[in-house]
């Protein structure tokens, strides 16, 4: 792997178990009319946030969007990548619920 390149954690899916961590991809959409999640496209999940992509503050906004959907504080979102991009990988400790999106996959969990 060459320098500047980062490893597709969740191949083929835009999400996968690592334990009790969610490993997710996100296409990111700034300035958007509403927060909301959208849907997969390939190997991410689209989240629309209405903050305006200034060093990083829709990323953070987009945190603390995601941060009650799935039941868990801001601390407990990780940026793996993507701060400051559309492209992102976040990193999700003990999500406690998942949003809608994820009962129309193959949800896969694997036992802990």
């Amino acid at each position: 792997m060459s320098r500047g390149q980062v490893k597709n954690a969740t191949g083929d899916s835009f999400y996968v178990w690592e334990g009790e961590v969610l490993v997710l991809n996100i296409l990111g959409k700034p300035s958007a009319s509403k927060d909301a999640i959208g849907k997969p496209k390939g190997t991410q999940l689209k989240v629309s946030v209405t903050a305006a992509p200034v060093n990083g503050r829709a990323t953070d906004h987009m945190l603390r969007f995601l941060a009650p959907l799935f039941g868990v504080a801001v601390a407990d979102i990780e940026v793996v990548f993507g701060r400051e991009n559309v492209n992102k990988q976040l990193r999700i400790t003990a999500p406690k619920k998942l949003p809608a999106v994820f009962a129309q996959t193959d949800l896969f969990r694997p036992e802990d």
